[in-house]
């Protein structure tokens, strides 16, 4: 059983959970941009780390286009997901990280769930989202969520496309993995 996953919207707080949880739990690469200097989460890239979320707080309509969210499971905080404008409003881009103890737990399928309702409620006729043929939960997720998925030829990218849609996310998951 997954139980009560949610998103929230982040704020100062929330982030400073977040980044408890990646140096815990997640590799700087998996949850960030590349940060200059040696590996692990130095005191640098931590600080980048909170930089690249506060600089998204605006949101959709801020200069970056784009929004953070913690991903909440049982009442804590267990990853991120994000929307991004791409084109225009009507196509949006979502991405998303988990704890590796969280991975394969049905947590990313409900909070991708949860993230067409906000691209739904923001007007999104569209989302997209990227990710790697070897990442066989996440291609789960989006699969779940009724993506189509294209696969590159040359690489191991994998590109899905989805529809948001305006039904009440369930305040808890009982979705088994």
């Amino acid at each position: 059983m997954v139980g009560r996953v949610e998103l929230q919207q982040m704020d100062e707080g929330s982030l400073e959970g977040l980044l408890a949880v990646a140096v815990d739990d997640a590799a700087p690469e998996e949850v960030m941009p590349p940060v200059a200097g040696p590996p692990g989460w130095t005191p640098e890239r931590q600080e980048a780390f909170r930089a690249w979320h506060r600089a998204r707080r605006p949101g959709l309509g801020g200069p970056l286009r784009e929004s953070t969210f913690a991903i909440t499971r049982r009442g804590k905080i267990v990853g991120a997901a994000r929307l991004a404008v791409r084109d225009s409003h009507e196509v949006l881009e979502a991405g998303m990280w988990l704890a590796r103890s969280q991975r394969g737990r049905g947590v990313g399928t409900a909070a991708l769930r949860m993230l067409l309702d906000e691209a739904a409620r923001a007007g999104a006729r569209a989302v997209v989202a990227d990710s790697k043929a070897h990442n066989t939960a996440a291609l789960a997720a989006l699969r779940r969520n009724g993506a189509t998925l294209t696969t590159s030829q040359e690489t191991a990218d994998v590109h899905a496309e989805l529809m948001p849609r305006m039904m009440p996310s369930p305040p808890t998951s009982t979705a088994n993995p």
